[in-house]
């Protein structure tokens, strides 16, 4: 096992090939040249604008990690940085302690700073530190209730 760790990729596949060659095996095809995709992409003649990729990348996103929609205004609305509005949106008041962690997550996949147009990245960092603040605060008072 030791030796097959320190072989790279490519040498595995020479030997494969090779070994597909001996039996009398069909060579694996590739059904149309990747490289020459890869190399289209990148010759800069494919141009795409930052609003036609995000509104790509928000209708293929379509659900949260559950299934569930996201829970993000449209793009071109600014979002609230109150937390009270914040709040409301996370739907904190009549959460159970088991949600918080899917109340984050379904809030992080709508609006953290690496999901959002760059001009909206400074909102949604802010954001996502006041929604983690709320979530955090009510997952402490909800633990200290239980307690007593």
């Amino acid at each position: 096992m030791s030796e097959l760790a320190n072989r790279d990729f490519a040498s595995l596949l020479d030997d494969l090939i090779a070994a597909s060659d001996q039996v009398g095996a069909a060579a694996p095809t590739i059904p149309f040249d990747y490289l020459s995709v890869a190399e289209e992409l990148h010759s800069g003649r494919i141009r795409v604008s930052d609003d036609a990729a995000e509104a790509e990348y928000r209708e293929a996103a379509g659900g949260g990690p559950d299934g569930e929609r996201p829970v993000a205004a449209p793009a071109d609305l600014p979002l609230p940085t109150e937390p009270e509005a914040i709040a409301v949106e996370l739907g904190l008041e009549m959460a159970r302690i088991e949600d918080f962690h899917r109340i984050r997550r379904r809030f992080a996949f709508a609006n953290h700073p690496d999901r959002v147009a760059p001009h909206l990245r400074e909102r949604a960092m802010v954001r996502m530190q006041v929604a983690n603040m709320l979530i955090d605060e009510a997952s402490r008072r909800a633990a200290g209730s239980d307690r007593r």
